[in-house]
């Protein structure tokens, strides 16, 4: 006797393309690049702006609309990691609730870091299934990184981006005007997310670094060189993600970086930014590398200087090989069951390994302690 069971198969596939666009003055009234997206006469628009940015920018923007007839609900963000929750997910899905947009022709406009950027995405993948969004990164980290990608996230019972979609924005406008009033403390964040990509996969990044990193640090990433660094950056970035965006395959270049980092950001009271955190992670994972005979003495110590000669500051008083060995764990479990650990194998190229044991990571930590005796600035900006 057989059984016959109805079958249905179905298929599909979405297709999406979005622009990363470089532009000035942005909020100038008369530069319209914002309203180009989406409905254009008695239109709304619900904004989200970082309290920092608000700080500065607040006249700025408010007028901008004002001046082109737009009805807005301007909600700021207070900003920080420990606001990427689901208390603020909601008190954001709230007030957009109160300020009812069109679902496909009144974009989201998200103006802020990648915390913001990360946390409006996720709002606009779940509002009403999907609304369209605007990202406008305000941080070097932004500018180099959040902003490339389409992954959206909050953090969750005290893990990072734990609750998360992937969505691609409508588009992503990058004006570096708005770097001009970071603190030197966030410029120097972004700037180990280059040395992250130089390290793992672009020599020529990591040259540039060495020679005109510390200039583009001063001038606050504007002047000309800069502006080569911050789009080669982005080219890497994107050459990296966009035939792997919603992540099918989990050997990533771009983790580079965030592996052992994800315990160090998130261990009680380390008042580590997510840069911060990566670089202490890159410098982990080139000793890693230099023992296997995949860096050069050299080599490693081209990476080591590079970070305090450009004035990066970081404080590794707390992490212990347990500490390490634990956030790798946790990695495996993203990393479906395997470690895909990157490591530099040489300045610019990069290989995966899933057999780091513990006596690694004490072998590593020894190694950092010797090396913050010599490079120990006192930890202030």
């Amino acid at each position: 006797m057989t059984t016959e069971t109805n079958k249905w198969h179905i298929s599909n596939q979405r297709v999406f393309e979005y622009e990363i666009v470089s532009c000035s003055n942005l909020f100038d009234p008369q530069n319209e690049t914002l309203l180009s997206l989406g409905k254009r006469e008695n239109t709304r628009r619900f904004i989200i702006v970082d309290a920092n940015v608000e700080k500065y920018y607040s006249t700025i923007i408010r007028d901008y609309f004002i001046i082109h007839n737009v009805d807005t609900k301007i909600v700021t963000f207070p900003g920080g990691e420990e606001n990427k929750s689901l208390n603020s997910y909601i008190s954001i899905l709230n007030e957009l609730d109160l300020f009812p947009i069109i679902r496909r022709d009144e974009p989201i406009i998200a103006i802020g870091g990648g915390v913001l950027t990360d946390l409006v995405g996720f709002v606009a993948s779940s509002y009403r299934r999907g609304v369209p969004h605007i990202k406008i990164p305000t941080t070097l980290m932004g500018y180099v990184d959040a902003s490339v990608g389409i992954k959206t996230g909050i953090n969750f019972n005290g893990n990072k981006n734990r609750l998360g979609s992937f969505e691609p924005p409508l588009k992503v406008f990058l004006d570096k005007t708005f770097l001009k009033t970071l603190p030197k403390r966030h410029i120097l964040n972004g700037v180990c997310e280059i040395i992250k990509l130089a390290v793992i996969k672009d020599m020529v990044l990591f040259e540039m670094l060495e020679t005109h990193g510390l200039a583009c640090i001063e001038s606050m990433f504007q002047d000309e060189i800069s502006e080569s660094m911050l789009a080669r950056s982005i080219e890497g970035m994107i050459e990296e993600l966009e035939p792997n965006l919603f992540e099918d395959d989990l050997e990533r270049k771009v983790d580079f970086g965030h592996t052992f980092s994800y315990g160090l950001e998130t261990y009680p009271n380390s008042n580590l930014l997510h840069g911060e955190a990566v670089v202490i992670d890159i410098v982990i994972s080139a000793i890693l590398a230099k023992e296997r005979n995949l860096l050069s003495e050299f080599e490693l110590n081209r990476i080591l200087n590079l970070i305090p000669n450009l004035g990066i500051i970081i404080n590794c008083d707390f992490i212990s090989s347990d500490l390490l060995w634990d956030s790798m764990k946790e990695r495996v479990f993203h990393r479906n069951g395997h470690q895909r650990i990157p490591l530099p194998n040489g300045i610019g190229k990069c290989i995966f390994v899933n057999d780091v044991q513990r006596t690694e990571l004490q072998y590593a930590c020894n190694k950092l302690e010797n090396w913050m005796e010599i490079h120990d600035p006192i930890r202030e900006y």
